[in-house]
Parts: structure tokens; sequence; C-alpha cells
């Protein structure tokens, strides 16, 4: 029997108070805090948290450390953090990278001034490159602060509309330069929001107010006084494949979306047609399984995903394709009706 007093015996860790739970900065955290100055010379301001001089606000206000704003920590995505612009206020994301690796050089090729004038080139645009001044193997991606395509959720089959005509004219133009992205799945495919938050939200809790201290207010896609605009981001496995290039398959199994049957780590597939049935997944994933009254889409999405890549349209007949469905869809019954939510896990007729 092992005695109360026996010192080899594991002892209890006293529980954590709230203010050092909230107070207790994460690593990555703290590397991103460190280098704040740095940032702030170049023109970004983190939030207080993130800054060296921070002392935690509700030790003099007397707040819970649960409801202050300096209390909400980063997300465990320790290459990114949210900041602010300091000459206007805009909100953007800072993405740590390897300098010179291939997202950053397809990202910023697209994001030159001459292919940003194409009102088709939903690639997410490239604010600035900041290498790091004292490693110089890293450089950091300036780009705006963007939402979830489906937060807040989408209300009308007009918005959904929308937000295809975007998506697909999107693809065409990154195939037509040359780039499959290669995980267009939907945590890829995200929306610039801002004028359905007139005053604005939070960067990590998005249902806040900047502040933190209530909900954001938000009109609808289709209210909002500029249009919504969609995005491709994470360049991280795509490909530039010019037309001269010998070699026109590639290989590798990963990204967020598993089910491309093609997708081989030893077999080489073609990467633009893997960028088809991505999209075609979104579709299926983010809207016929959610709502009961798009039934039109069924044609389209099971072309997207036909399990032979072959068989598959490319980007510029996916368009086409979406363009007559959109315009077989009844005026009245559709245009501005309301999504009906409801949830199906198959479609009336077998996707392959």
């Amino acid at each position: 029997m092992t005695s109360h007093n026996d010192p080899t015996s594991v002892q209890p860790q006293p529980r954590r108070t709230a203010d050092e739970r909230h107070s207790t900065l994460d690593e990555f955290e703290e590397r991103w805090r460190d280098r704040q100055p740095f940032f702030e010379s170049r023109g970004y301001m983190f939030r207080p948290r993130l800054r060296p001089s921070w002392i935690p606000s509700w030790r003099s206000s007397g707040e819970h450390p649960m409801y202050a704003e300096d209390g909400v920590a980063l997300p465990l995505r320790t290459e990114l953090i949210d900041a602010t612009r300091i000459e206007d206020g805009k909100l953007v994301y800072i993405k740590r990278i390897r300098t010179g690796d291939t997202e950053t050089q397809i990202a910023t090729m697209l994001s030159s001034p001459e292919l940003r004038q194409d009102p088709r080139n939903h690639a997410v645009p490239i604010l600035e490159v900041i290498q790091d001044d004292e490693d110089l193997s890293i450089s950091y991606l300036v780009m705006p602060f963007l939402r979830p395509i489906d937060n807040p959720a989408f209300e009308s089959v007009d918005e959904l509309l929308d937000f295809g005509d975007q998506i697909l004219e999107g693809l065409v133009f990154l195939h037509e330069h040359d780039v499959a992205h290669r995980d267009c799945s939907s945590g890829n495919l995200l929306m610039d929001a801002t004028s359905m938050y007139p005053q604005g939200f939070h960067p990590v809790n998005l249902a806040a107010q900047p502040s933190f201290h209530g909900r954001a207010s938000y009109v609808s896609r289709s209210s909002a006084p500029k249009p919504v605009r969609y995005f491709y981001v994470d360049f991280g496995y795509s490909v530039h494949i010019p037309p001269s290039a010998p070699e026109k398959l590639v290989v590798g199994d990963l990204g967020r979306d598993q089910a491309p049957p093609e997708l081989s780590a030893e077999v080489p597939y073609d990467p633009f047609k893997l960028d088809i049935f991505l999209i075609g997944n979104v579709f299926r994933k983010q809207f016929y399984q959610k709502y009961t009254n798009v039934d039109f889409l069924v044609p389209f999405i099971i072309s997207m995903t036909e399990r032979d890549p072959a068989v598959r349209p490319s980007a510029s007949e996916a368009l086409q394709q979406w363009k007559t469905i959109r315009s077989n869809v009844s005026i009245w019954k559709h245009w501005m009706a309301s999504l009906e939510v409801g949830f199906r896990t198959q479609m009336k007729c077998s996707l392959r």
C-alpha cells in the first residue's frame, strides 16, 4: 500500500484560474507577439492580446476573462494571424510562408496588376509580400480578411446562382492561366462579406461585434449594398503547368476533400480534372445536401463528379453547362425563392 506521504506518488495539479487560462499565450501566439513590433513598422497592428506590452484588460475592468476581447486566443492555425491595416482600419489575414515557395509564386502571379483587372479573377488578392527581417527564409502574404462561404448561410436560390457564376468563372480563369488549385473544397473558397456587416465583426468569433460585446448585425447577400465576392484561397498544393510543360500530370493524395477517386501518391492524374470534381462536390455538400429545392443541380453535380476524370467537363464546358441549367431555372418558382433547409445524403439519381 502506498503511503500518503510517498514522495514518488503523482500529485494532482491545482486547477488554473480563469485569469491564468485566458492570460497564458500558446507558444505560437508568443511567436506572433514577439514579431508584433516588426509588423507594426510595416503598417499592421495585432489585437491587444498579441502585443508585447499587453496587460489583460479584465484585471482592471473586473470583467470575466471569458467575455473580454483580449481573452480570445488565436485559432490553432499556427501560420495565420488576423491584423488591422493601420492606414485604413481594414481587417487582413497574414500568412507565414517559405520565401519564394510555389504558393507565393502562383498567388502573386494571379494577383499581378494585369490579371487583377480581369473581373473573372477570383484568386485571393495578395496585398503585400513581406520578407522577415530576422529570418530571410520566411516571408508573409498579406490578404483581405475573408469569411467561410456559408457563414452566414445562403438564403435564396438567387444567392446560390451568384455563387455558382463566380466560382465557375473563377475556375475557368485559373485554368486559362494554367493553374490547377488541387484543393478547392469549401474550406478554401471564402467570401468578402464586408458589405454584409456595416459595423464589422470579430476576426475570431465571426458572430460577434469587433468589440466582442454583442452579436454582429448583418444583412443578407441579396440586400448588401455591394455584391459579395467569392475567392479561391490557399495555393499550397497548386501547380502551374504551362502548355509547353513536358509533363501535365501530377501525383499527391493530400487535400481537404478525399472523395476524388484519382487521388494517389503514386499514380499520376490530371490536376485540372481534379478541380472539376472538387467544385462539383462543393455544390453537392454545400447546397444539394442542405436544401430541398435545388434539384436543378443534380445533372451538373453528376457531370462534375464522374469517377472517370476523362468524362468530366473542362472548366469552360462546366461553365457553359451551368449557364444552361441556370437559364432553365423557373423565374417564378426559383429566382428569389428562399432556400428550403433540409438534410439528405443521397440524390434521386445515384452519384458516381
